[in-house]
């Protein structure tokens, strides 16, 4: 007659401590404790239940209390042995290095002092890929600036100038970490990489001052002290112009917001303060420098007089460059036609190139995110994983293998906590200097190796870190308010997806199929009997998955007391019909007499947001896919399918992030166009200009593309930034060439004379600072190590368009510049001048 709540009441009364008031004695006061606690294990069982006719009835008289362990929920196995996974994570503010160093050491100490046949192991540390990424960037900077610095010798021959230059390079970056600390930012791969692209850009206004008063001395035979000062005089307007607008290329991206503005932020700030530091070294160093320390070689009485300029590679470009500026003013319709037709392809390049959130690293680490069929016990599942990873480990580009079933690894997959039939393998692969193979190939190979498996084995090779560490490529949500039209639809999406190309490892959060036993009840018969919907709850509850109802002291600790039902009345349906339910008449009756227990299935999970129902279709993208075009498939899949009126799509992790991306792209797009306007607009104090200049944009955008799709590369995170820091690149040779092309105007030169000499005058500086700048960035493209996908993104971006659209633009720009011109000589484009002077006529032109 007793039932599953008098148990749970006798064990909850009999094992308690608890205060019991004070008792005053004199001037003191006692406090009173009742100690009722068990002591031993074995007590629990002369624990009285209830007094049935006078005789007492204990707990072992109608079970037994054992000392055991929980029932196990999730398992861990490293190398083919079990584990325990300890994830340690840093707090919000601190350096992951740092913190990583610091447990080593306490590991280190543990080790000594571990029991035989137990060792402690790092699978997993991201201190390993930061320390080699930066290591990686710290070379490409020091390499970069060599290069660079290099390129000043090649054009002018002079090592005074080399030193002279070099200068800038060392003093930007190293005066730049006076922000980064004010910024509180720290040497990661952002900042690096900032400072890395930076080094081709900062030696750029120091090359051009610098070209400028030695051709002053050189050409002009003027002292270094006087050519110093004209020199930096004349070309100073154009400096100041180029270095301001870069500070409006990098300033948008320091305040850009979302997931991205947190990633590129300390880029933003890192880059446009040693550029500003820059033009500061280029207008007092480097005049400063060439007037104590620069000298041109002298030549004999009498010999010919023979400037760096006349070199025989130098040479050979001036003539063919001028025949060409001259060929081109002559046909300024076919150079328009030819800026229009290059810039009307950016539309198709654009739908050729693939689009992804960040570039696929090799990171030599991935995950197999794996479900067996709902209802799998934990051990099946661990037979099924373990398999795998023995296959896996058999690889040998495989260094080792970490399988959890069942909790939650944030840190190499994603596990669902408590889920018996979903398990996570973390591959970490042998550093790439010992593998031939890259990370995305070994993720092909894994692919290949589970095709083997049966296909009711779900399974998702991810990436396992990095910004999108165990997220699939592709989530899509279905929302809508029915559960079964939502399975209808999400199913009719899957089999039409299955049709995209480069597509892998597609899956739906809903799954049917989970085994579980319908309690139905009987209310009228349970109404009868005095039997209650809640009791018939609680007895279940306790009685099958337990109920704490106390606690244990051992050994100093606290362990839970828990009351259930023995395993072979919890084990099988037959016997969950015996057991007992209270009424409310002082007595007990049969689950059996009260309930219908029918066996049946149930979707694994349910997902929810805003009161609606959700299901996620996931997918993976293969090495060649693009994830956006993946995205816009599946939304026309969706489309096509006409759902019923409140029933939607969404997007979620990265692909939502994608989205965010472009949008905040784009604002720093358009922020940059407008501030470089402004910026240019108030130095040449004119309307007309600053359009000239910027119409090398839409031409150099196209190669750039072109640079991605020849290489194989994608637009994401990083060739994005890329494309904002060619915008930034490309205006400078213009602003020089225009500069000049006014100087030359202003002391009453033709048009036409003014173009073709400021042409030349400027061909050298613009081709050192564009081959400094390719040979500064030539160690991100041509980079291996961790992070190399990364660098190469924005690498082959910048230095394909800017060689590419290099001799298109030092013709269009002339082109342009002439046709504004002469439109200025109607009154209506008269005020866009800046100048109320008719302009000068064009000669010289169409017959030259």
């Amino acid at each position: 007659s007793l039932t599953a709540q008098d148990v749970e009441q006798a064990l909850r009364m009999e094992n308690i401590e608890a205060p019991g008031g004070r008792i005053v004695r004199g001037p003191t006061e006692v406090g009173v404790r009742t100690l009722g606690r068990v002591e031993e294990v074995p007590e629990f069982n002369n624990i009285i239940v209830k007094n049935v006719a006078g005789s007492p009835i204990r707990i072992r008289d109608i079970g037994h209390a054992e000392d055991s362990t929980e029932e196990r929920r999730s398992f861990a196995n490293y190398r083919g042995k079990p584990a325990i996974v300890m994830e340690i994570r840093r707090q919000t503010g601190t350096n992951t290095v740092q913190v990583v160093d610091g447990i080593k050491a306490r590991v280190a100490m543990l080790r000594r002092i571990m029991p035989p046949g137990v060792q402690i192991d790092e699978v997993k540390d991201q201190a390993t890929y930061i320390r080699n990424s930066v290591k990686s960037l710290e070379e490409h900077l020091v390499l970069g600036s060599l290069l660079a610095s290099m390129i000043v010798w090649l054009f002018i021959r002079n090592w005074r100038t080399v030193l002279i230059s070099s200068i800038a390079i060392p003093t930007s970056v190293i005066t730049t970490f006076t922000l980064i600390r004010a910024m509180d930012f720290t040497l990661n791969s952002m900042t690096l990489l900032g400072l890395t692209l930076a080094v081709g850009i900062v030696i750029d206004d120091a090359i051009i001052v610098l070209e400028n008063i030695y051709r002053y001395m050189e050409e002009k035979g003027m002292a270094p002290m006087e050519a110093a000062i004209l020199g930096t005089k004349e070309i100073g307007l154009a400096v100041m112009a180029t270095t301001l607008s870069l500070l409006a290329v990098f300033m948008p991206i320091g305040f850009m917001g979302g997931i991205v503005g947190r990633f590129m932020s300390s880029f933003g700030f890192t880059s446009g303060f040693a550029i500003a530091v820059s033009l500061l070294v280029s207008f007092t160093i480097v005049p400063m420098l060439s007037s104590r320390f620069l000298k041109v070689k002298a030549h004999p009485a009498g010999a010919p007089h023979k400037s760096s300029k006349d070199s025989g590679v130098f040479r050979f470009l001036d003539i063919w460059y001028t025949r060409m500026l001259m060929w081109a003013m002559a046909h300024r319709k076919t150079i328009v036609a030819i800026s229009v037709l290059v810039a009307c392809t950016t539309i198709p390049l654009g739908m050729i190139v693939g689009k992804n959130f960040i570039p696929a690293d090799d990171r030599s680490e991935f995950a197999i995110n794996m479900r067996a069929p709902e209802g799998s016990t934990l051990a099946a599942t661990l037979t099924i994983a373990e398999r795998i990873a023995r296959d896996l480990r058999a690889l040998p580009q495989v260094e080792t293998t970490l399988t959890t079933i069942g909790q939650t690894t944030g840190g190499f997959g994603s596990v669902s906590l408590g889920s018996g039939n979903r398990a996570n393998i973390y591959i970490r692969l042998k550093p790439i200097d010992q593998r031939k193979e890259s990370q995305p190939q070994m993720m092909l190979k894994a692919r290949e190796l589970l095709k083997g498996y049966p296909p009711e084995l779900k399974t998702a090779v991810v990436q396992a870190g990095g910004p999108t560490g165990g997220q699939s490529d592709v989530q899509f949500l279905l929302a809508g308010p029915d559960l079964d039209q939502l399975d209808k639809y999400s199913r009719a999406m899957m089999v039409k997806m299955r049709d995209i190309p480069h597509i892998a490892d597609i899956d739906s959060s809903l799954t049917f199929g989970q085994p579980e036993l319908r309690v139905e009840i009987d209310r009228q018969r349970a109404a009868d009997l005095g039997v209650r919907v809640s009791d018939i709850a609680t007895a279940l509850n306790t009685l099958l998955a337990g109920q704490i109802v106390s606690t244990f002291p051992a050994a100093g600790e606290e362990y839970n007391v828990r009351l259930r039902a023995s395993n072979n009345f919890r084990t099988r349906v037959e016997a969950l019909s015996q057991l007992t339910v209270a009424t409310n008449r002082q007595g007990w009756v049969p689950l059996d007499q009260v309930v219908h227990l029918k066996p049946n299935t149930a979707p694994s999970s349910i997902g929810r947001s805003d009161r609606q129902r959700l299901v996620q279709l996931s997918a993976n993208v293969l090495p060649g896919g693009s994830q956006g075009v993946l995205i816009q498939q599946m939304n026309q899949i969706a489309k096509e399918l006409n759902m019923a009126p409140g029933y939607g799509t969404a997007l979620q992790g990265t692909s939502k992030e994608l989205g965010r991306a472009a949008y905040n792209f784009g604002i720093a797009f358009a922020l940059t166009v407008i501030f470089m306007y402004i910026v240019l607009a108030a130095q040449f104090e004119s309307f007309i200009h600053p359009l000239t200049i910027l119409l090398t944009l839409p031409i150099a955008i196209p190669f750039g593309i072109l640079s991605l799709v020849m290489t194989g590369q994608t637009i994401n995170l990083y060739s994005a930034l890329g494309m904002l820091l060619l915008f930034g690149i490309v205006k400078k040779n213009a602003i020089l060439q225009i500069d000049h092309t006014n100087g030359l105007r202003a002391t009453g030169m033709n048009l036409y004379d003014a173009i073709i000499q400021a042409n030349r005058d400027r061909l050298r500086p613009i081709l050192m600072t564009t081959t400094a700048l390719v040979a500064g960035m030539m160690p991100l493209v041509l980079s291996t190590g961790d992070g190399a996908a990364t660098n190469r993104s924005i690498g082959v971006l910048v230095v394909g368009g800017q060689s590419l659209c290099l001799l298109l633009t030092l013709l269009a720009v002339p082109v342009f510049y002439s046709i504004f011109d002469d439109m200025s000589r109607f009154r209506v484009f008269r005020w866009m001048s800046g100048s109320a002077r008719p302009p000068l006529p064009l000669e010289g032109g169409e017959h030259a």
